[in-house]
């Protein structure tokens, strides 16, 4: 089964049309995934290659389109090429010896300002052979440059072997999601509702995640749905280290729980796991300052079609109105469509992102913070919004104590 690609390392592969990084692309994976031509501007959106990459596992190729292209549909094609920064952990950049200009040099800031670690490639070497020993001139050692020509295949593993030594540390080192809240040997409780949205014949994303961190862990795990939670505790001879829920069902497993054992939601697991709690517990703060009229942005990561008693949709908007007493203006967003201007916004609230990989959610915290536009996630919104907010963050004593010292 292939892994999410939450948990894939993100690859960038940018530069000008006809650089070569569709070639670089099929090279690396030994596929033809990208269609290649000599005509400018083949690649239009941006394609997508999950593959294993060993020793270092499992990884997201994403060919774009040129940074150069013109026209109006050019310009759309660079705006998908920009968003694709948004999720880069890695990025590569494409280009030759003859061509070095302004935009690598625009990828190249992009990519340092953003923290990105990357590459570049001097690709077309049999065409374009070093002259003026640009590589070094340019970069020093500060940035790693391979050789490549994808006609004799140079370079080729000496790219694979830097994308694998340029890796993030956080990357090959993740954090847990909920195993370290717990610990070897001990228990935890999650309490899993099943909806309308819930797949057919499975779990949500972070409940399956969830309950194979505690596994890798050796914890234990108890699953069960919120009508037998309270039966479960009379089963138990030793209460468990902590109580992980669905963020619909809080106010029932609230209810239901001991006050003594921890609890908290699978949405601020992952507010953690994929973003920057102590930031959200914040962002989540402001909404003590909506007034009826205002704007607030719901962004979702996943673009699925909403049904029922959708959480997005149709419960926060009705649990933040009842909360500030007032209607709001909610605007929402899936998938990797974001507004321009969030200045606009006086709150987003976003999903818990598990299709993601990290850097994309970290990329929309960054955005917001500049912006000056709090940004908090779906299980901190519904906490704050039915009361339940300082309970919620007990097994978080950092983000926990930020609430208390700010509010």
């Amino acid at each position: 089964m292939l892994a999410p690609k939450s948990f894939r390392l993100h690859i960038g592969i940018f530069g000008r049309r006809n650089a070569g990084k569709s070639s670089i692309l099929n090279a690396l994976t030994s596929q033809e995934v990208s269609i290649v031509s000599e005509i400018a501007g083949t690649t239009t959106d941006p394609v997508e290659k999950p593959m294993e990459l060993l020793p270092l596992g499992p990884v997201l190729f994403i060919d774009t389109a040129g940074i150069d292209d013109s026209g109006a549909l050019g310009e759309k094609r660079i705006q998908k090429t920009m968003q694709v920064f948004d999720r880069t952990d890695l990025g590569l950049l494409v280009t030759n010896y003859a061509e070095w200009g302004e935009f690598e040099e625009l990828i190249l800031k992009e990519l340092q300002d953003r923290g990105i670690p990357m590459v570049v490639v001097f690709n077309k070497c049999d065409v374009y052979p070093e002259g003026n020993c640009l590589a070094k001139s340019v970069f020093g050692e500060k940035i790693p440059t391979v050789e490549t020509s994808v006609i004799s295949g140079k370079g080729i593993q000496e790219l694979r072997q830097t994308i694998l030594n340029q890796a993030p540390d956080d990357f090959i080192n993740r954090p847990s999601i909920v195993s370290d809240l717990v610990g070897p040997g001990e228990m935890a409780v999650l309490v899993v509702p099943i909806d309308k949205e819930a797949p057919k014949g499975r779990l949500i994303l972070p409940q399956v995640q969830s309950i194979r961190d505690l596994l890798d862990a050796d914890s234990f795990c108890v699953v069960v749905k919120e009508r037998e939670l309270r039966e479960v505790f009379t089963r138990f001879t030793k209460p468990p280290k902590l109580v992980v829920t669905d963020s619909q069902a809080f106010l029932k497993v609230a209810a239901d729980t001991p006050t003594e054992i921890p609890l908290t939601s699978f949405s601020i697991l992952f507010a953690r796991y994929q973003g920057d709690l102590t930031e959200m517990v914040k962002g989540a703060m402001a909404i003590d300052k909506l007034k009826t009229g205002d704007k607030v942005l719901i962004a979702e990561a996943c673009s699925h079609h909403p049904i029922g008693e959708d959480i997005g949709t149709v419960k926060i908007p009705r649990w933040l109105t009842q909360y500030v007493g007032g209607k709001l203006e909610f605007v929402h967003h899936r998938g990797h469509d974001f507004p321009e201007n969030l200045s606009e916004f006086k709150l987003i609230i976003h999903c818990g992102a598990c299709m993601w990989n990290r850097r994309e959610m970290l990329s929309r915290l960054m955005k917001a913070r500049m912006a000056g536009v709090p940004l908090t996630n779906y299980g901190l919104t519904i906490a704050y919004s039915l009361g339940i907010f300082e309970r919620a963050l007990q097994p978080f004593p950092a983000a926990l104590e930020v609430f208390k010292t700010t509010k």
